[in-house]
């Protein structure tokens, strides 16, 4: 059977459901590609700025990269943009929602908040409100995401700075989306790990 027996989905039975579960299975295991491939198409997004959006997803990963964060961190500094091609008005939302499961509570948080913490460098030239993010203050990783974005997502728009490339990223997000979703030892709720690691920076500047 490569097919349900079912035209609405209260008239299915186990064995129509266990089937659609190994399709369902294998094609989760596709996500990492699927998400590498959409990247790409983030060349051909938003213009304006001296870097393509996918040039900047990649400058953001390689500044995190060089800063020694753990994996966490480059697979979020390099998908957090992923969402403008298809939500640009909550592209931050959208790709804290494609991370949710398979990283730290912490690092979601951050991606889902960043377009509000962005605001502080440009909103006051375009009529909004650079202070957005101050609706967060207190909040445990407040400073997470202040650090996020000054150090790896408003610098990461510089044409000459030297940018690994999406192969190098490849097997950070295959590692990523391989874990079981939503594993509390993923999670890791309510936990906070530094953004930088200097022993691990060091380390692969000698690479």
């Amino acid at each position: 059977m490569d097919k349900v027996k079912f035209t609405a989905m209260k008239e299915g039975d186990a064995s129509d459901y266990a089937m659609l579960d190994v399709h369902e299975r294998e094609y989760a295991a596709g996500t990492a590609d699927r998400l590498l491939g959409a990247l790409v198409a983030l060349d051909e997004s938003l213009s304006g700025y001296q870097v393509t959006r996918l040039g900047h997803s990649l400058q953001a990963a390689t500044r995190a990269w060089r800063a020694g964060a753990d994996t966490d961190w480059v697979v979020a500094a390099l998908l957090h943009d992923i969402g403008d091609i298809f939500a640009p008005y909550n592209h931050d939302e959208y790709a804290a929602a494609i991370l949710k499961p398979f990283v730290r509570e912490q690092v979601t948080w951050v991606v889902e908040k960043h377009g509000d913490f962005q605001r502080l460098y440009y909103a006051h030239h375009t009529g909004g409100n650079r202070h957005a993010r101050d609706r967060f203050k207190g909040h445990a990783y407040f400073d997470d995401c202040d650090a996020f974005c000054e150090q790896w997502d408003q610098s990461s728009f510089d044409p000459a700075y030297p940018t690994m490339q999406v192969e190098d990223f490849a097997d950070l997000v295959r590692e990523v989306f391989a874990r079981k979703a939503y594993d509390p030892a993923v999670i890791r709720a309510g936990e906070r790990v530094p953004l930088t690691d200097a022993t691990l920076a060091t380390a692969r500047a000698a690479q």
